[in-house]
């Protein structure tokens, strides 16, 4: 069941809702229909917040693995 984000046309609402099979979705704030769906960033869970990559002091020299790290252009910062 995947939860996806919807912005509302008729009053401008975000928001999340979980979809179960073929549900229609439905803004909860006007009930309108007229949803457009938004490009989600996926979440990942960790076990730990040491283990996600934040660029700073203390990575080594090459940062959080991106091309920009390191580059004055890191988008951890």
């Amino acid at each position: 069941m995947p939860l996806y984000e919807y912005a509302c046309r008729k009053c401008d609402h975000e928001f999340e809702l979980l979809i179960r099979g073929s549900e229609q979705p439905v803004c909860p704030t006007c009930h309108g229909t007229r949803l457009e769906k938004l490009l989600s960033v996926p979440a990942g869970h960790t076990a730990s917040a040491k283990s996600l990559p934040m660029c700073g002091p203390q990575l080594p020299s090459g940062g959080c693995g991106l091309p920009q790290c390191g580059m004055g252009a890191c988008g951890m910062e």
